[in-house]
């Protein structure tokens, strides 16, 4: 087995470096030509990346402009929520390890620490949430504008249909065919 691959990089590396001495110049990576579609992707991913939801009013998807908020308002009320139990119970833990009475005399440092810990991974679960929220928000603006040149006239149609054919007097097929037309 190591022999084949040693064989194979060897033949590789000459292949490479042939494909390099005949290479000629090529010219520099240019910028995907946008100049056909009815709207510039680029464009739009700058807008939602400065101002959410501002990519989605440009491509004239401005529904979707309140999920975006209503998605990063809740979330941020989640952060917040889990901060504040996260502190109520770190400060809980402090007294109880300063052997002052605490606000949860039936939980023990165990309890404490367990609730510690779950508060805080699900406060900064949330901040991820936050980012992924964020992060959707580019995506979803870029490709919507770089579907705003596709076709999706009635011409273009998916049917389902019986189908029944003979292929003697004894046999006879019964199914469905699938027909795509353009």
């Amino acid at each position: 087995m190591g022999f084949l691959v040693f064989c194979f990089s060897l033949s590789s590396a000459s292949f490479a470096q042939e494909l390099e001495e005949n290479e000629q110049p090529k010219a520099s990576k240019s910028e995907a030509d946008y100049s056909l579609l009815p709207k510039n992707p680029k464009k739009a991913t700058i807008l939602s990346a400065i101002l959410p939801g501002a990519g989605q009013v440009y491509n004239g998807k401005s529904w979707k402009v309140p999920l975006i908020y209503g998605g990063i308002i809740t979330d941020i009320y989640f952060i917040n929520f889990n901060n504040r139990r996260y502190q109520i119970f770190k400060q809980a833990l402090s007294d109880f390890d300063n052997d002052l009475p605490t606000d949860f005399p039936s939980l023990n440092r165990d309890g404490l620490v367990r609730n510690v810990n779950y508060w805080r991974k699900n406060r900064d679960l949330c901040y991820l949430l936050l980012v992924g929220i964020y992060a959707l928000n580019l995506i979803d603006a870029n490709v919507d504008a770089h579907l705003s040149g596709f076709d999706v006239s009635d011409d273009i149609a998916l049917k389902f249909e019986p189908h029944y054919e003979r292929f003697s007097s004894n046999n006879t097929s019964v199914g469905l065919s699938v027909k795509l037309n353009f």
